[in-house]
Formats: structure tokens, C-alpha cells, sequence
């Protein structure tokens, strides 16, 4: 109704999302930031236009919505989403249950919903521990940045392919923290190198970062520790100390889907 009383304003007018920017959207931001490792995969399938099959409690009132009971909303969720709009009946599936369906986002708008909340959040939540992160590798704790990193790649909800060139821009946006500048691809000793994180002073640590993508979790340790390798034998190191870093520590990260190592270039 919104977008007929504009067009009868303007002929011209094109059509916008007005449903995306109502306050019952918070509900959505809610559950994302309370929900379980199980509740985001399957947050994960439905933004990747794939159904879920859940059971639905017909009766359910907004009073049952305990945000403070992990259990109760993981219960109740669902339910909650499809009686607001937020997810739509694909099928009635025949089990004991005798409300149980396949579950899918309704449309495009929607599904733009729950990415830009989701990606909103997930900024927030990196923003909190890339600095962190960048301590460690500085530290040379690389247990410690390995956990770090772990935890935001297990956080994330993955609606990309997983390539090696996702994984380089997903680590440029990580490591953008205050007090530091990001260099990509760009020309050192004897190659490019993936990612360079650069002090604003030369006399505190520069970090040189290479990314892999690993085939199986099997491959993760063998292809972090060629990344490291790779940054010796291409000179990169060499190369930032070339223009005045005083101090430079190489990384080679490897990943696979929400798994990674890194590895210390020695």
C-alpha cells in the first residue's frame, strides 16, 4: 500500500523494501545474537535458499519467547518466525508429529532481512576481536590467534563459495583494525604477497599473511605450513624490510570451510 500511494505521487517511483525497515526486525536480530552453533547452520541453510523441517506449536504466544532460556527459543524459534512472516510453509512433512513442515525463507526482501541483520552483526562481533587477534600474531602466540580466528569463522554464516579469493577478502575486512593499515597483492621481495598488516610507526611489528584454501581438514596443517613457506621463498619479508619495518612476522593461514590453522614462517 506504501508503494501505491507513492506511484500515485510519481510515476516514476520505483519500488523499495518498506517492509525491511519495520521495528519487528529486531526479532530476528535477537535470535541471531542468542542463537546456538545449531540454530546458525540452520540459519546458514535457509539464507542459502535451502528448507529446514521443523515442528510447529500452533499455540505459541509471544510470552513463551524466553530470550533468557537458550532451550526454550531454540524451541520455539521456528514457530515464532512463521506465524511473523519470516519464513513460509513449503511442505507438510507425514511423521508422528502432526505439525511438522519444510521450512524456507518466503521471498527475496525477507531474505534480505536476515543478511543485512546477520552481517551487521557478525561486523560487530569481528570488530571485538580483530584487534586482539592481531596481538597474538604479534606476540607470536599462534595458539592463541589460531582460537581467535576459529571462533569468528564458527560464528559466521556461510552463503559464499568456499575459495581461496573468499577467504583473502574475508581475512582484508577482519584484520582492518584501528592503529593499523591493510595492504593485498601487493609487490614484495620476490612475488605479491596475499595480505600485509602495516604499523603506523616502522618501529613496531609489520605482519605478512599468506591465505590457502584446503581441499579436506586432512590438508590444513600441510597447506598452512606451504603458505609459511611460500612467504620464506618469495622474500617477502625481506621486501618490508627493504622499505624500513624493522620487525616482520609471516603467517601462513589455511582453510577449510569454518576450520583453519595458521603457521609461523621460521
Amino acid at each position: 500500500m506504501n508503494y501505491v500511494k507513492k506511484l500515485l505521487n510519481d510515476d516514476h517511483f520505483q519500488a523499495v523494501s518498506f517492509w525491511a525497515n519495520t521495528s519487528s526486525n529486531n526479532l530476528v536480530k535477537t535470535y541471531i545474537e542468542y542463537a546456538t552453533m545449531t540454530m546458525k547452520e540452520e540459519f546458514e541453510k535457509l539464507i542459502n535458499d535451502q528448507s529446514i523441517i521443523k515442528k510447529i506449536i500452533p499455540e505459541l504466544t509471544y510470552r513463551e519467547m524466553d530470550f533468557h532460556s537458550i532451550q526454550t527459543m531454540n524451541d520455539n524459534v521456528y514457530s515464532f518466525l512463521l506465524f511473523t512472516g519470516y519464513l513460509k510453509i513449503k511442505s507438510k512433512v507425514d511423521n508422528d508429529h502432526p505439525y511438522t513442515y519444510e521450512l524456507v525463507i518466503p521471498n527475496k526482501e525477507v531474505k534480505y532481512i536476515y543478511e543485512d541483520i546477520f552481517m551487521k552483526w557478525f561486523d560487530s562481533y569481528q570488530r571485538k576481536r580483530d584487534l586482539s587477534f592481531i596481538e597474538a600474531l604479534i606476540q607470536e602466540d599462534v595458539m592463541k590467534a589460531n582460537r581467535l580466528l576459529q571462533d569468528v569463522l564458527q560464528q559466521s554464516i556461510s552463503y559464499y563459495d568456499n575459495y581461496e579469493n573468499f577467504y583473502h577478502g574475508f581475512m582484508v575486512g577482519f584484520l582492518k583494525a584501528n592503529g593499523y593499515t591493510v595492504q593485498s597483492n601487493r609487490e614484495s621481495g620476490e612475488g605479491r604477497f596475499d595480505i600485509a598488516v602495516l604499523p603506523y610507526s616502522i618501529l613496531d611489528t609489520a605482519l605478512i599473511i599468506e591465505c590457502k584454501h584446503s581441499s579436506s581438514i586432512k590438508e590444513l596443517r600441510k597447506d598452512s605450513a606451504k603458505a609459511s613457506e611460500q612467504i620464506i621463498r618469495q622474500k617477502y619479508i625481506e621486501g618490508l624490510i627493504e622499505e624500513g619495518y624493522e620487525h616482520v612476522i609471516g603467517y601462513g593461514i589455511s582453510f577449510y570451510k569454518k576450520q583453519c590453522i595458521i603457521t609461523k614462517a621460521e
